[in-house]
This record gives C-alpha cells, structure tokens and sequence, in this order.
C-alpha cells in the first residue's frame, strides 16, 4: 500500500472546507463516507460566506500571540459577546487582554452588521 505523506499543514475554516469538498466532489463525482459526513454537517451547520474578509479584518487589528488557526476558529464560531469569545478561546493556551478581545468582538459585530 503506497505510504501518505503530509507536505505541509494549515488551517482553515468551515467556508474554505465547504469550498474544498466541493472541489473534490467534482473531481471524483462523489465523496468518501467521511468526507459526506462533513459536508452533512457543514450544510446543517450554515457557513459565513464573507470569511476572507473577516479573516483580514481580524489579522490586521495585530493581536499579540493570535495565530492563524485562533482567527479561523473565530470566524467558525463567529462570537458576539465577550463571554462567547472567552468560551471560544478556552480550548487554547492563549491569554489576550480584554482590550484585545474587545476588538475582535467589535470587528465581528461591525462586520455581521455590514452584512
């Protein structure tokens, strides 16, 4: 059996995955069972369409110690309090100022009301 091999990882979020799938789907006309669970979920779920641009958004406020793959996860779960962001970022090793927070909050909230 030929051995995988990973060349490189990144994260992404639920709309780049929704992308991905479909871009799969067309090349093998059908997804593999786990893949069609995903998309299953994906579709129940709802996706955030303008994600790119929330992405920037996020990136360019320059958080001290948030990464990538905090940025998408809050695009995912797209917060809309303090409280919710907390939650959120209780799942990594990071601690942000409620400054810091705040911002991202209110570039969330800004956003979803442009929408």
């Amino acid at each position: 059996m030929a051995e995988t091999q990973i060349i490189s990882e990144s994260p992404i979020n639920i709309y780049d995955l929704k992308k991905e799938l479909e871009r799969i789907k067309k090349r093998d006309n059908e997804l593999n069972y786990r893949a069609a669970k995903v998309e299953d979920y994906i579709n129940q779920v709802g996706v955030f369409k303008n994600s790119g641009e929330l992405f920037d958004k996020i990136i360019k406020l320059n958080i001290p110690r948030l990464k990538e793959q905090h940025v998408h996860k809050i695009i995912d779960l797209t917060p809309a309090s303090l409280n919710e962001l907390k939650v959120v970022l209780q799942g990594y090793t990071i601690t942000l100022s409620n400054e810091s927070m705040r911002k991202i909050v209110d570039a969330i909230n800004e956003f979803l009301g442009n929408e």
